[in-house]
């Protein structure tokens, strides 16, 4: 990621982030301390973005304000491209049988749940140990873990390849699983421990140093606190407090091993 702009100017960031991106440039921006910084995604779109930014300070007027279909298919071609067919597989998957768990809700439960029992672990059908990720019990809590599962997963997938995404996923997936049947039985289910893992991968494999894998400050805060709150008893959900605990820690426990190994990036996020 290379930086663009720096300036207190909200309104010049917004306006020039929305000028790039209707050129197809793949920008973002984030808060550092008072100011705002507009980040370009892939180094080779380095030339054309600072050529555009120029052609907007020449003359701010060429920006086109009204939503247009280059810019909805640039939106929807950055939401593919940046993931890879295991984000897409899984995302698949959990819309499926959330389907699936309307129409035979019983038969859904007992074949993906962890175990049918509170005192035995399903030694016997392993897959059971990562299966209640694909259980969602919302249109709500489907939507928004299958949300930052593509957004997340789908940038470790692009960056790294399928085969550290899936050692990811599997990891703190099942040591989700595991902890909270541990604390509150089998009757759960969802992406969110893996998502708090993903989180926490990120975090800490680019803690410190700007990699591609990195995540604005007021992101991790947000889903920190989320965390946090969901031990107080004020939410007005059901939250699966353990498994969000123990995904965000094997989660920043493979971001450093990971980091250590450094394997060598699959490609450019862009």
């Amino acid at each position: 990621m290379r930086r663009l702009l720096t300036s207190t100017d909200s309104d010049f960031i917004g306006q020039v982030y929305q000028y790039l991106r209707q050129h197809g440039i793949p920008v973002s921006v984030t808060e550092q301390g008072n100011n705002l910084e507009l980040w370009l995604h892939q180094s080779s779109y380095e030339a054309a973005a600072k050529q555009l930014i120029q052609d907007f300070k020449n003359n701010p007027q060429v920006i086109d304000t009204k939503p247009n279909r280059s810019a909805r298919s640039s939106l929807l071609n950055d939401l593919l491209r940046n993931t890879g067919w295991l984000t897409r597989i899984i995302a698949v998957i959990a819309v499926l049988v959330y389907l699936l768990l309307q129409m035979a809700p019983e038969s859904i439960l007992g074949a993906l749940r962890i175990s049918n029992y509170y005192d035995s672990y399903p030694v016997a059908q392993p897959w059971r140990f990562i299966s209640p990720v694909v259980l969602h019990f919302s249109v709500m809590h489907l939507v928004f873990n299958v949300f930052w599962w593509w957004y997340l997963g789908g940038r470790i997938e692009r960056y790294l390849g399928g085969s550290w995404l899936i050692a990811v996923f599997l990891f703190s997936g099942i040591t989700a699983n595991v902890a909270q049947y541990v604390v509150s039985g089998p009757n759960f289910g969802g992406l969110s421990g893996v998502v708090y893992g993903l989180l926490g991968f990120c975090w800490l494999y680019s803690f410190g140093r700007r990699t591609p894998l990195w995540l604005p400050p007021g992101l991790i805060v947000f889903m920190v606190g989320w965390l946090i709150l969901g031990y107080t008893g004020v939410l007005w959900v059901n939250i699966a407090n353990e498994a969000h605990l123990a995904g965000l820690l094997s989660g920043c426990l493979a971001g450093v091993l990971v980091r250590l190994l450094n394997p060598t990036p699959r490609t450019n996020l862009r």
